[in-house]
């Protein structure tokens, strides 16, 4: 999902999109939950990151990011983020009061394993670029974890060439986040 240090430059390797596309993708999402290593990268990193990920869908995105940290207070004087020291399912609640209808989208690796985990995933998005990261962030990493079988929705019109596709889990309720 991320190399070294969450590094994201390997989305500069995805097949391009058409911004539409990228903007269509953007568009119902209300709320980003992301993690606070994530968010630290992404800062650390954001003079080296290109337009695909120096922003979420690169600028495309407007809404509220909720940053999940047991350190909240340091965030305080970021205004483009809500930081939370809460566990996961208390942030997919109260980003769904925020999101007003709109989609909760995860994209922490660490914070969609546990949210499917407690079967608050409700739809899965995937991309591929044909790169081999070796080192970094795996995808739903779960050690002693269940399985969790999956059904193909179809594809992302648009997005065929980067192999986008759409999933849902098979035999589960969820309630409301998507990882992607």
């Amino acid at each position: 999902m991320t190399g070294p240090e969450h590094d994201m430059a390997w989305l500069e390797a995805c097949p391009p999109m058409d911004g539409e596309v990228v903007a269509r993708l953007a568009e119902p999402v209300g709320v980003i939950i992301s993690g606070r290593r994530g968010y630290d990268a992404a800062i650390a990193q954001a003079a080296e990151r290109g337009e695909l990920t120096s922003e979420a869908y690169g600028g495309a995105w407007d809404g509220v990011e909720i940053v999940l940290t047991h350190r909240p207070e340091e965030l305080a004087g970021d205004p483009s983020v809500t930081a939370l020291d809460v566990d996961v399912a208390e942030a997919i609640r109260h980003a769904h009061e925020l999101a007003d209808g709109r989609d909760v989208q995860i994209i922490s690796a660490d914070i969609a394993r546990q949210a499917l985990e407690l079967d608050l995933v409700d739809e899965l998005q995937i991309f591929s670029a044909p790169v081999m990261l070796g080192d970094g962030t795996r995808a739903f990493s779960a050690p002693g974890g269940r399985r969790i079988d999956w059904e193909l929705v179809g594809p992302i019109p648009g997005a065929e060439a980067g192999f986008g596709r759409l999933y849902r889990p098979r035999g589960t309720a969820g309630s409301g986040a998507g990882a992607g």
